[in-house]
């Protein structure tokens, strides 16, 4: 199965330079109201402030594009950001039967999706993605895909 929000790139661009230029009009704002006006009086740090925590959230859920593929022999993962020099993109490669488990965990606005497999040297690792701009059918078919995959680890290792 593969999943990627990819083709949403442009949207989250178009979010990203939508609230950079909600920052510079309240910042231009601000000091026209601090320098001219000064009706709004200490409300004015709002038109800074607004913008600056709806940029700050927007960056703090974490890389927007998120790309799984479990066709094949190997689960693919790929995490990366719209904006390439904020974060280093993610990629991580390995055969379906290391996967030993997943969790999804949800905190408020983020979602984090951390992959349990089996290494040889430190026995297991633990990778962690960040999915917060997934749809709910987008994580729904997540799980069920980790999940078939985990089942057939399990019915495998009980044959052997």
């Amino acid at each position: 199965m593969r999943l990627s929000n990819r083709n949403k790139t442009s949207v989250f661009s178009f979010m990203n330079t939508l609230l950079i230029m909600f920052l510079a009009g309240g910042t231009g704002a601000y000091f026209l109201e601090e320098r001219r006006f000064n009706i709004l009086g200490k409300e004015s740090l709002l038109l800074i402030a607004i913008p600056l925590f709806l940029i700050i959230l927007f960056y703090l859920n974490g890389r927007q594009i998120f790309e799984y593929d479990s066709e094949g022999e190997a689960l693919h993962f790929r995490n990366r950001n719209i904006i390439p020099f904020l974060q280093k993109p993610l990629s991580d490669e390995f055969p379906k039967y290391k996967l030993l488990k997943f969790e999804v965990i949800n905190m408020f606005f983020m979602k984090r999706l951390y992959i349990t497999i089996s290494s040889k040297n430190t026995g297991t690792t633990m990778l962690k993605y960040e999915i917060s701009y997934l749809t709910k059918k987008e994580l729904a078919d997540l799980r069920f895909s980790l999940n078939k995959v985990i089942k057939t680890n399990k019915e495998k290792s009980v044959n052997r």
